[in-house]
């Protein structure tokens, strides 16, 4: 009887600890915000994959050591639940489902770049989850009346235009452009801005070639180009393939006047592995570190966001990095004004946004796209990129010929 008592006892007090712990365990879950975020961490598109997770580790670790998240009367400690969707984009689409579904979370960061994007956002809206695009800026992502999707991202053509004005403004014998892109949707998108942007200032595209995504040897399409002998080349597609087209131009002795490659020679993976190459390269970008805004958010002023990832990775961010830390700044800053973690409250606050972020000012256009910034074009000089518009933080003039 002694022993039977003992073991009531026993199982009581565990039921009672299993209870307790449930308890707690539904306790910290409720505490938490969970953010999905579907990235190609493994497979060509790699290196973008992991520029966007170290952009979001570090928001995640600077709000978390800051007390977490504040919404009405609770505090929230922020946990990001990757996916690693492999660079294939049917299973980025996979992934935030799974991330929805099964991982339950609350909010979404896109996939890397706008086709993936695209492709995954139909999802989120599908489930009413806001979500941000930290790198995607092709209209065709926003054009879908989607009402829960919001990206970092100026138009392709904010790109474009600048850089075509500053080289027709130059007095530069420069009178024709080449243009080689990737098929996929945010190359090719902004391929075809460069196309409209140049002919509006005046120049004569010769040529417009694709190439496919995985190509390895683009020889026979850089020597076709080099008999049209083209003024000014403008290159699209991701970093490993522009690596490869720059390598393979230098080979080959293609050295148009100017040379401009979207998007790559923002990373300084881009300089290292080319070399003397990337100089006098052209490019422009969402971000730079020598912007200067005096952010109200987690990380405050760009120089401290910039310090903060120095300390954190031992490297200048880019701005797929910036772009990803700035995603968690804008939802962290929804949620806040929202003082809810209620999906449509917080959509409705990323709608009604108008915020400094050390990322810039943050607005968001009736699509959702952003439309309160001016991308900084930039040159590699000297080994390293240096802005050259717009004029608030201009560093250095367009330099002409050099391309070897």
């Amino acid at each position: 009887m002694t022993d039977l008592s003992s073991r009531f006892r026993y199982f009581v007090a565990a039921a009672i600890l299993g209870a307790a712990s449930l308890a707690v365990t539904g306790a910290h879950a409720q505490d938490t915000i969970r953010v999905g975020a579907p990235l190609p961490l493994t497979g060509p598109l790699s290196p973008e994959g992991l520029k966007q997770k170290r952009g979001y580790d570090l928001w995640a670790k600077t709000v978390n050591e800051a007390g977490g998240i504040a919404a009405g009367d609770k505090t929230y400690d922020v946990e990001i639940v990757y996916v690693d969707y492999e660079s294939n984009t049917p299973r980025a689409v996979q992934s935030a489902e799974r991330l929805i579904t099964e991982d339950e979370v609350q909010f979404l960061f896109s996939p890397f770049g706008s086709g993936a994007a695209k492709a995954a956002s139909s999802v989120s809206e599908r489930y009413r989850i806001p979500t941000i695009a930290a790198t995607a800026s092709s209209e065709q992502v926003y054009d879908q009346g989607y009402k829960f999707l919001f990206g970092t991202f100026t138009p392709n053509s904010t790109l474009t235009d600048p850089l075509a004005r500053i080289v027709a403004d130059s007095g530069e014998d420069i009178k024709t452009v080449a243009i080689y892109a990737r098929n996929d949707l945010f190359p090719l998108a902004i391929a075809k801005e460069m196309q409209a942007s140049a002919e509006g200032n005046g120049y004569e595209v010769v040529s417009f070639d694709e190439f496919s995504v995985g190509t390895v040897d683009h020889a026979s399409a850089l020597t076709l180009m080099r008999q049209s002998q083209p003024d000014w080349i403008f290159a699209t597609g991701y970093i490993n393939d522009l690596i490869l087209i720059r390598r393979q131009m230098a080979d080959l002795g293609v050295e148009p006047q100017v040379l401009t490659m979207l998007a790559g020679p923002a990373y300084k993976e881009f300089t290292e592995a080319t070399g003397d190459s990337a100089e006098n390269v052209s490019s422009a970008a969402w971000w730079h570190p020598a912007v200067a805004y005096d952010g109200k958010d987690v990380f405050g002023s760009t120089a401290d966001y910039v310090a903060a990832f120095e300390a954190e990775y031992g490297s200048l961010p880019d701005y797929a990095e910036a772009s990803a830390s700035a995603a968690g700044v804008i939802l962290q800053a929804a949620i806040e004004d929202a003082g809810s973690i209620d999906p449509q409250a917080v959509r409705d606050a990323l709608a009604g946004m108008d915020a400094v972020t050390f990322y810039g000012p943050v607005r968001f256009g009736e699509t959702g796209q952003i439309t309160s910034l001016e991308p900084p074009v930039f040159q590699i000089q000297g080994g390293e990129p240096m802005v050259i518009y717009p004029d608030a933080v201009k560093q250095s003039d367009m330099q002409y010929g050099g391309i070897q």
